[in-house]
């Protein structure tokens, strides 16, 4: 069984003076608000989690889903962490290979005693667009096809090519149903009931099916992550012994609310080392074993610093009105997402006054626009310390698909983005400027 791990989530700090011990006035004067800071050191403590187990079962290959959060400077961070990277688009591909990561593995000798090479990065995806068809072609990286329609696509243009399959196991769940990948309701990979049909495409079209890939949603809790296990050594025996690197897929929940948990880690990696030695027994050749985490190794390292522009009464209801949006941080329209606030009181004045009920909203010409609401679009309202014009709100644990999912709504620029490091902060993202706004467009 999977249980819960003991590590809790600790309530929101009602008042918050320090990110990674640099305080929050000074990184807000030095580099404006809105402004998505990261903590280096969270970073490497979630990686750890993952690539070391002090003595335990581990993941023979941790590979990042690097859309959760694609700053070349957090890349560089896990590269240097030992984890490899997933891309979902030729933009990523290229992210990827900036930040260090090689297009492919290097040779390796083969044997029935060796794990396979690990693949540096690989392209995951449903389709292939031109441009991305183009650019795995050219650089050799290695392709998850999530419709069998890539296979002889890919087939027309790297002969031989060996791919690993994404299956859809007729189940998924997630924090949200537009987070669930699993399921008719999922466009995402390949029907497991059509395996076999695939598997004869893939031979008739000279693919190697070599790897095999399971996702069932993002923020799932672990019981369902557990059901993948089986799922996929049924498909997996289904495919054979060509198989060579077997994939959980990600989805580890991450706490955003006081009282919800951490994951055993550590009994859900037990159990996949017991679907692995199955299959290595089935096949007579070792099996690499991989999971795909993105949220979990960024989300608590991410921060969003807003500077409070009004304080207004709409009736009964108090407003706080900050400097930024949806257009920065778009989960709490997209999903309902809670994330944890805090007050940072401008010039590190004490609080003296008694917390109170306020809806937290930003600049938009958009009544969605509200951090403090529920799914469905319901306005919540949060206990915070009293606020005034000046003062900052920290949104806390906005580190996953924050800046990655942030737009140019209402002409408004993209953010900057800073790493703070062994207590140096350093920027990472110049904020946008009205230039860039406007670059490319013509009258």
């Amino acid at each position: 069984m999977i249980r819960v791990h003991s590590e809790t989530i600790a309530s929101a700090p009602q008042v918050r003076h320090e990110i990674a011990g640099v305080s929050v006035g000074e990184l807000a004067k030095r580099f404006g608000t809105p402004l998505y800071v990261y903590d280096a050191a969270m970073v490497r403590r979630r990686c750890r989690d993952l690539t070391r187990s002090g003595g335990g079962a581990s993941w023979d290959t941790v590979r990042f889903a690097q859309k959760a959060c694609s700053n070349l400077a957090v890349l560089d961070l896990v590269r240097r962490e030992g984890v490899v990277v997933d891309a979902v688009s030729t933009g990523e591909i290229h992210r990827a290979l900036a930040a260090g990561y090689a297009a492919h593995a290097a040779p390796e000798p083969a044997g029935p005693h060796t794990l396979p090479p690990v693949h540096p990065v690989v392209y995951t995806a449903d389709i292939f667009d031109r441009e991305s068809l183009d650019t795995v072609a050219r650089l050799g990286i290695h392709c998850n096809c999530g419709s069998a329609d890539m296979i002889e696509q890919l087939a027309e243009r790297v002969p031989g090519a060996a791919i690993t399959l994404r299956v859809n196991p007729g189940f998924g769940h997630g924090h949200s149903q537009k987070t669930n990948t699993g399921g008719e309701g999922s466009k995402h990979g390949i029907w497991h009931e059509e395996i076999p049909e695939v598997l004869r495409r893939a031979e008739w079209a000279g693919i190697a099916v070599t790897g095999l890939h399971m996702h069932i949603g993002s923020g799932a809790d672990l019981g369902h992550l557990a059901e993948v296990a089986g799922a996929l050594e049924r498909v997996a025996r289904e495919i054979g012994r060509s198989l060579t690197t077997v994939s959980a897929g990600g989805g580890l929940p991450v706490p955003y609310r006081p009282g919800e948990v951490h994951a055993d880690l550590g009994g859900y990696v037990a159990l996949w080392h017991d679907t692995r030695r199955r299959l290595e027994d089935a096949f007579g050749h070792r099996v690499r074993l991989e999971i795909e985490p993105g949220r979990y190794l960024v989300a608590e390292a991410g921060y969003l610093v807003a500077e409070v522009r009004a304080v207004k009464r709409q009736g009964g209801r108090k407003y706080l009105l900050v400097d930024a949006g949806f257009n920065t941080l778009a989960r709490p329209v997209l999903y309902g997402s809670y994330h944890p606030m805090s007050l940072c009181p401008a010039g590190n004045d004490p609080v003296v006054a008694e917390p109170e009920d306020v809806a937290i909203g930003g600049p938009l010409c958009e009544s969605g626009d509200i951090f403090t609401q529920e799914e469905g679009g319901f306005v919540a309202t949060r206990s915070m310390p009293a606020a005034r014009v000046g003062d900052l709100v920290v949104i806390e644990v906005a580190g996953a698909y924050g800046f990655v999912m942030a737009s140019n709504y209402n002409s408004k620029p993209l953010p900057a983005e800073v790493l703070v490091e062994d207590g140096v902060a350093r920027l990472v993202r110049a904020r946008q400027t009205a230039e860039d706004l406007v670059r490319g467009e013509s009258v």
